[in-house]
């Protein structure tokens, strides 16, 4: 199975805690996190970011009344969700994810996201020997909108072995979240094995008997606050409050590999004579990240 390729330089043995560092410098951010594949929050990454303060739901309510989101076959304008997500109950929950791809729908707004925030040295989603089809199947700039009560439907990890970046810009949101090494006590799909069989706010122990030694770590990221975690992470989340999210992707020399090997089995079964030169030019323009990330 691919997942088991994923954070093998990692031992998460252990681990019960994710720590929260705040004016951590860049050197220290790679050394400490990204070169020992481990999670952090960084309560200060973003807070020059013009997002904070102005992506209210007030905002969203005002500029984009008229988009849509269909969820579970409903369509919800904006206007009429953030009422929803503004008054949201256990009871009367919001839909979620209420999520859209930035750059497709808020283009203007990706000025609002500066300074970026890079798990590694260099950015490897936005370098100029990175095409964008090869990162089709997931999107890289993504805004959530939640309410009170809601949660994310799929306990998962991301598509194409992607770390992930999630930023509170409004409101706060707990992550419940399993290091890879529990893997076997997820029961991932076998045709889908970024996604856990096991509902986790319903937990069936017969069915699933080993999520029982699971064991999550679950912390809230307030507002303003980021939270970066390596690919493999398994993850989802519950909402307590009105709330914003920025979600953005991450590749480094960690998960470059994993995310070329899974580009490379997707075009063998959809596109297969462009499987083989993907593989290869993922490993070519790899080799040079990997010189250029030293």
């Amino acid at each position: 199975m691919v997942a088991e390729q994923v954070n093998a330089k990692s031992n998460y043995k252990g681990i019960t805690s994710i720590d929260k560092r705040t004016n951590l410098s860049h050197e220290e951010f790679i050394k400490e996190y990204v070169n020992k594949s481990l999670p952090v929050i960084l309560t200060d990454a973003a807070k020059d970011w013009k997002a904070m303060g102005k992506l209210t739901p007030a905002f969203f309510k005002e500029n984009y009344p008229h988009i849509t989101k269909t969820i579970n076959g409903v369509t919800y304008k904006m206007d009429d969700f953030i009422d929803h997500m503004l008054t949201s109950t256990t009871e009367n929950k919001a839909p979620y994810p209420y999520n859209f791809d930035v750059e497709k729908v808020f283009p203007e707004l990706m000025a609002d996201f500066l300074p970026e925030i890079i798990y590694g040295n260099i950015d490897r989603i936005n370098h100029k020997l990175m095409p964008r089809k090869l990162l089709k199947g997931t999107t890289l700039y993504e805004i959530f909108l939640g309410g009170n009560g809601s949660s994310f439907p799929f306990l998962h990890y991301d598509a194409l072995f992607m770390h992930t970046q999630i930023t509170q810009i409004y409101g706060s949101k707990i992550f419940i979240m399993y290091p890879p090494d529990q893997t076997p006590n997820m029961y991932p799909y076998e045709d889908n094995p970024k996604f856990s069989q096991v509902n986790f706010l319903d937990p069936d122990y017969e069915k699933f008997p080993l999520f029982k030694e699971a064991r999550p770590i679950e912390i809230t990221i307030n507002e303003g606050e980021t939270i970066l975690f390596p690919s493999g992470w398994w993850h989802t989340t519950r909402i307590t409050e009105p709330c914003i999210s920025l979600g953005r992707a991450q590749l480094n020399g960690y998960n470059w590999d994993n995310f070329i090997h899974d580009r490379y089995v997707n075009w063998k079964k959809k596109i297969s004579y462009a499987a083989a030169p993907v593989l290869a030019y993922g490993k070519i323009v790899g080799s040079i990240m990997n010189a250029q990330d030293r």
